[in-house]
């Protein structure tokens, strides 16, 4: 009599919780086909991301989703909407990186939107320009917000399928671009780089009128920690209007052109400096023309002198005069020599180039 009354008892309990499950399937699916039945009310744009990025707002993605009669929304029951569909259309705009769309349970239509982050802006040889992305996709230059990030200038195409030589300048200009963005000192210092003729990049400092040679675009962090370091133990010394162009491209060492004209390790040899090894010889001129002979007095009468032979010293002194002339003559045609360069190593007491010179 016990076992049956249990079994009896197992049996209720599981024809219970069966009615409490029926129930509960039979309530859920009232309420998806009420909602389904339901219209949809309103759109409700958010975006995801940084909040001072205005290159595309709430009412242009609401324009995007109502602007083909056959996908709005709105008034139309929630079971009708291809929500698929107008994620689609929404991730087809240049500046969305990714849409998400969904209803709450008062019919509204909801559109969570994340924006593409520019990280450099970039100016091809005809002029046209656009945005890089972190993923090195180009965004477009908006009318309405232009975006705070480097400016990289003469990029050598405007083709959107790159070769593989642009593909890596493209992939440089990103990572440069990334950190300075990320550096607010380097943000403030570096406002617009140059790519050369060869992909290389060159710029000049808002502090400074210097030439910074920066080579490719590799070893980013390193290059920009040695010129920080030159700036601090360099520049700060010797002063910030000596040099004219300044090359970190190099190995650990700087290497900087000065403004004026002598060189360092080899000073300037005038010409009046060079001592001639004939003493009865006269000056060297610089013409081919020569010496005046002086005028002769009245009182001077021509003496008949019998030709006599040159001593054979005299003649190897003339000859070795006309020998050093005409080294002098190719010394000054000799082309101008580049301008002197001063050798700057991290980690020195100084930045001097010899021990003669107190100053690069």
């Amino acid at each position: 009599m016990s076992k049956t009354s249990t079994i009896l008892k197992k049996l209720a309990t599981v024809l219970l919780w069966g009615l409490v499950m029926t129930g509960f399937v039979v309530l859920l699916a009232a309420a998806i086909q009420d909602k389904d039945a339901g219209k949809c009310k309103s759109i409700q744009v958010k975006f995801d991301g940084k909040d001072d990025n205005f290159f595309i707002e709430a009412n242009d993605i609401k324009s995007l989703i109502t602007k083909d009669k056959k996908l709005n929304p709105v008034g139309k029951p929630v079971g009708e909407i291809n929500i698929g569909a107008l994620e689609n259309i929404v991730d087809q705009d240049p500046w969305v990186k990714n849409a998400e769309i969904y209803f709450d349970n008062q019919q509204n239509l909801h559109v969570k939107v994340t924006q593409r982050e520019p990280v450099a802006r970039v100016f091809t040889f005809s002029g046209n320009s656009f945005y890089l992305d972190e993923t090195a996709d180009r965004i477009p230059v908006s009318s309405r917000y232009a975006a705070r990030v480097p400016v990289f200038t003469s990029f050598p195409t405007d083709a959107e399928k790159l070769q593989q030589t642009d593909s890596l300048l493209t992939a440089q200009i990103v990572d440069m671009g990334t950190f300075i963005g990320k550096n607010p000192f380097w943000m403030a210092q570096v406002e617009q780089l140059m790519i050369t003729g060869d992909r290389r990049f060159e710029f000049i400092p808002k502090m400074g009128d210097q030439v910074i040679a920066f080579g490719e675009g590799t070893d980013i962090e390193k290059k920009f920690t040695k010129l920080l370091a030159f700036y601090k133990e360099g520049l700060n010394r010797v002063g910030w209007n000596n040099y004219t162009r300044i090359n970190i491209a190099f190995e650990n060492e700087v290497v900087c052109t000065r403004k004026d004209g002598v060189t360092p390790l080899q000073p300037e040899i005038r010409r009046d400096s060079l001592k001639l090894a004939i003493a009865d010889e006269p000056p060297i001129a610089d013409s081919e023309d020569p010496p005046e002979k002086p005028p002769e007095t009245k009182a001077e009468q021509p003496v008949a002198v019998k030709p006599v032979a040159k001593p054979v010293a005299t003649v190897k002194a003339k000859a070795k005069t006309q020998k050093e002339k005409h080294v002098t003559k190719e010394k000054a045609a000799a082309p101008p020599k580049q301008q002197p360069k001063a050798v700057y190593k991290p980690g020195n007491k100084s930045v001097n180039t010899s021990k003669k010179q107190k100053t690069p």
